[in-house]
């Protein structure tokens, strides 16, 4: 939080930047419609914005790099032109730690800021036994995981748990807070259970400092506005995602069991699925598990998802991944399979262009953006990504 989002912040402004002054130079007419939407590539911050307690040296070898990444972004084909037509303001992050003093009376207007706020909450503490960090004159108690991970620290809670019953969770207060999330946690288990979804037992683990009479109390959250969210867990969550017109999709495979008009189904879960398909040559179970239980386990099936998506995709079907939560090893095995049956240009030509050339992060990193575009949920983690690299420059398609 304190390098890596300033980092992606300042990158992306710097291509937003980049964007608009191509623009001005393709179109002398841009000026006037940019001035009308309060947009002007000119004064577009495209600094660093770092916290106080990251020294100087470091600000200035990341800013070294910042070229690159740039450059990096801009070949990824990540859609640069829909975040500037909508992106008014340069972004800027700010910190927020729970005894932050920004506006002293009231916050000032949003139109009076001249850039788009992107609001960093930390959840270390200010007080307490917690491992403690000093740089120069700022100081401050680190909890490790307070912002990475949820596994280690969200008790089971997911992000439609939580604003199904966010009002409940803010008005128990600091004290009630860790039983009323295991009360929801427990129930939602239950109800799964009950229709037969995949619902294991969730066990919290114990904090870094245990027990401790002595922990500070965190002070009570402060209420937010909710009465505008309209939270439901139909929302995208029950959706397959078409990757365009590749004949690819993406889901969860709770939705996958009830799928219609899908000619086959690659099930990356760990439990199989019912599914109404006409015979078994069109459905394949390989139970993936993450890589933070098994290093190798999505690479040693990679081999056999690409030759059952080969094998359908040459047939003509429409073939849909899917996973537990249709965001990590479902997305990885399409990437897998994207790159190694479809061209550049996203045409299936069955492996021919995966063997007349050798496979880089950077073009990696662009179909993941592809992905990503129509599986607005795809959430792949570092370990998995990895294998698949390691997949496509050694594994080959049967």
């Amino acid at each position: 939080m304190s390098k890596t989002i300033p980092i992606w912040t300042c990158i992306l402004n710097r291509s937003i930047s980049s964007y608009l002054n191509k623009l001005r130079n393709d179109d002398g007419s841009l000026v006037d419609r940019e001035s009308d939407a309060g947009q002007n590539s000119v004064d577009w911050d495209c600094s660093l914005h770092l916290p106080l307690w990251v020294p100087e040296t470091e600000k200035a070898a990341i800013e070294d790099r910042l070229e690159g990444w740039t450059k990096d972004l801009d070949a990824s084909g990540a859609d640069i032109e829909a975040l500037a037509s909508c992106l008014k303001k340069p972004l800027r992050p700010l910190w927020i730690s729970q005894k932050t003093v920004i506006w002293i009376n009231e916050v000032p207007d949003y139109d009076s800021w001249d850039f788009t706020p992107i609001i960093l909450v930390s959840a270390s503490s200010t007080s307490g036994v917690t491992q403690h960090r000093t740089t120069s004159e700022f100081s401050w108690n680190y909890i490790p995981g307070a912002g990475d991970d949820e596994e280690s620290w969200a008790r089971g809670l997911s992000p439609n748990l939580f604003w199904n019953h966010a009002y409940d969770l803010i008005s128990s207060g600091p004290h009630l807070c860790n039983q009323k999330v295991a009360d929801i946690v427990e129930k939602d288990r239950v109800y799964r259970v009950q229709r037969g979804q995949n619902a294991p037992q969730v066990t919290a683990k114990p904090s870094i400092s245990g027990s401790s009479p002595h922990l500070p109390c965190l002070d009570p959250l402060l209420y937010s506005d909710l009465s505008n969210l309209n939270i439901s867990s139909s929302d995208e969550e029950c959706g397959i995602f078409w990757l365009g017109s590749t004949n690819l999709a993406l889901a969860a495979s709770q939705v996958a069991e009830h799928a219609s008009n899908i000619d086959c189904i690659l099930n990356c879960d760990q439990r199989s699925i019912s599914v109404c398909l006409p015979d078994t040559e069109v459905y394949l179970h390989l139970p993936i598990v993450n890589s933070k239980l098994d290093r190798f386990s999505l690479f040693n099936n990679l081999s056999s998802a690409v030759s059952f998506a080969k094998l359908n995709l040459t047939k003509g079907r429409t073939l849909l991944i899917c996973c537990h939560d249709g965001e990590d090893i479902s997305v990885c095995v399409c990437l897998a399979i994207l790159i190694s049956l479809f061209d550049y240009e996203g045409s299936f030509d069955g492996g021919k262009s995966l063997s007349e050339t050798c496979v880089t992060k950077c073009e990696m990193r662009r179909r993941l953006v592809y992905i990503c575009k129509f599986a607005i949920k795809a959430r792949p983690s570092r370990g998995n990504l990895k294998q698949v690299f390691s997949f496509l420059n050694g594994g080959k398609v049967a």
